[in-house]
């Protein structure tokens, strides 16, 4: 891919190039989510809000809002095109055929709408909210947070001449180098590209898809980005979140239906997709209280991912889980995904390699690290932590404790009543890079 990225910032037409550019720029664990809400709870209602973790980013100071709206009705303007469907219902994913059915797929193809939103702005922030079905306002997480991330790039690319362009993509080139050039180094790290959330910009984020399978080969597991799996042929990967089991927590009508509920949307994922994308994501509430709890059937699922934990830590407590639970880990996947960067990555690797089959999901420092590349020294180019939490369900609050209480989300009362429920321990809080 030779795009020159200098020249496109300095002399294109922005309104003519849409940051989403199709409903499959998304990760692909969305899509799964949207078929399991689908069927499984079509009825239900929630709200979800985009919240900048980096207050000292003043976003509305840096995004024109009315700029923003119109990519957003750019969005709401498009439609699954006939062979993205297609794909969807022919490919192999995680070597199972069929995981989408036809029903969802025809669905997709003529009930399926993005909810309503409102842009606001209050002490220099950006408020994105969205309200309505669950099915309507889930895919919204991802495209927004992509507009947000691309609409600031653009706004701190419009500051500099086309000389500074060339130098700042001539560094961050050469950055993306090094990287790749030190996962060579140990060619059997496998690595999955998961950084469509705050990515620099679409283009920026199919350079580096590109650039790594042309210099990591088989190293390079896929991408969660189910555009870039469609129209490059690497394997679309992910399975589900945290939206989950926050929604049915809320959901639950007494303490013992909210502790169990982390353990339900297991049961109802299963019977969903048939055995099949058994990765678990066990610290929405604590990871050490979901493992103590668990019934022994979950010891059978895949794998973890580990999001707000120490990896180290995380890995070791799921290893000694598995093996009292009489399961071989070395059959087990744990996947790392917070806030990893290349060296990291290898640390990983090594400590964990012959124990488990251990993958990273290389995010933000991956499509989004121009730190130190910026031609005046400015920060305006450095990620920020951007998310996207469903806020109400039914219009019951909704929660998540993390096992990094800076992750934590929800009314302070409701927290401490969750903490109660599940025996969740406040712990001490970790910085949020991305």
């Amino acid at each position: 891919m030779n795009v020159n990225f200098a020249e496109r910032a300095h002399n294109h037409n922005w309104k003519l190039d849409p940051i989403v550019r199709s409903l499959l720029d998304t990760d692909f664990y969305k899509l799964l989510m949207l078929q399991f809400i689908w069927k499984n709870f079509p009825a239900v209602r929630v709200t979800s809000e985009v919240v900048n973790r980096t207050v000292r980013v003043r976003l509305a100071e840096e995004i024109d809002a009315h700029a923003l709206i119109a990519q957003m009705e750019h969005v709401r303007g498009l439609k699954f095109r006939r062979s993205e469907l297609i794909w969807l219902a022919g490919n192999t994913f995680y070597g199972t055929r069929s995981i989408f059915q036809p029903e969802f797929l025809a669905w997709l193809e003529s009930g399926f709408r993005l909810s309503d939103y409102e842009v606001t702005q209050q002490e220099g922030q950006l408020s994105l909210r969205f309200s309505g079905l669950w099915t309507e306002v889930t895919m919204w997480e991802i495209y927004a947070l992509a507009l947000v991330s691309e609409m600031r790039t653009r706004a701190a690319l419009s500051r500099l001449n086309e000389m500074e362009l060339d130098v700042l993509y001539a560094r961050a080139k050469t950055k993306l180098w090094d990287k790749i050039e030190l996962l060579r180094t140990s060619p059997d790290v496998s690595i999955s590209e998961f950084g469509t959330r705050r990515r620099h910009s679409f283009l920026w984020q199919e350079y580096v898809v590109e650039a790594m399978r042309a210099r990591l080969g088989p190293s390079l597991a896929g991408s969660s980005n189910t555009f870039l799996a469609y129209k490059h042929d690497l394997e679309a990967m992910g399975t589900n979140a945290h939206e989950l089991p926050m929604a049915l927590a809320a959901l639950a009508d007494t303490d013992e239906e909210l502790h169990t509920s982390q353990y339900r949307v297991l049961e109802l994922w299963q019977q969903s997709y048939g055995g099949e994308l058994l990765i678990l994501l066990p610290d929405t509430f604590g990871t050490t209280q979901f493992l103590e709890g668990a019934p022994d059937w979950v010891a059978d699922w895949t794998g973890q991912r580990v999001d707000s934990k120490d990896p180290f830590v995380a890995g070791d407590e799921y290893i000694h889980w598995l093996l009292a639970r009489g399961r071989d880990p070395r059959r087990k996947r744990l996947i790392a995904s917070d806030g990893l960067d290349v060296e990291g990555i290898l640390r990983l690797h090594e400590y964990f390699h012959g124990r488990i089959r251990f993958s990273a999901g290389w995010g933000t420092l991956l499509t989004n690290d121009f730190r130190g590349c910026h031609p005046r020294g400015a920060s305006d180019l450095e990620p920020i932590s951007l998310v996207c939490k469903v806020m109400t369900v039914e219009g019951r609050p909704a929660v998540k404790l993390s096992d990094n209480p800076r992750k934590s989300t929800g009314p302070d009362a409701e927290v401490d009543r969750y903490r109660r429920v599940f025996g969740t321990v406040a712990v001490g809080a970790t910085e949020v890079l991305v």
